[in-house]
């Protein structure tokens, strides 16, 4: 299993773009759902910052080995949200990897995702 937790920094003047991009994988949850199965995406987080100046996004998410990486996807949810990406994510700064040191997830909710 996977944890992770990066940070990307969004493209200035983006923030309305990232705005519509939030709003429509909201809107379209039930196929986002459906992308995830075949990414062995057990949960998937994406949160937003806005610090000394700059907006910046980050992905939490709890993954299972062996997964499809989004960008082999033919999904046309996935590549509407890889659209957003190029266009709102700056490719000028280093994604940044926070360090997992706890993991609590309970056995019967690490048992259940291992069934799936």
């Amino acid at each position: 299993m996977e944890i992770e937790l990066t940070r990307f920094k969004v493209m200035e003047g983006k923030s309305k773009r990232v705005d519509e991009w939030l709003k429509f994988l909201n809107d379209h949850m039930d196929d986002v759902l459906v992308t995830l199965e075949g990414e062995k995406m057990y949960v998937e987080t994406i949160f937003r910052e806005h610090l000394n100046g700059h907006e910046y996004l980050y992905w939490y998410s709890v993954r299972g080995e062996g997964g499809q990486e989004v960008e082999e996807s033919e999904h046309w949810i996935d590549k509407e949200h890889l659209l957003f990406w190029e266009e709102c994510i700056d490719k000028t700064f280093r994604p940044v990897d926070l360090n997992t040191e706890v993991v609590m997830i309970p056995h019967r909710v690490k048992a259940a995702m291992h069934d799936s």
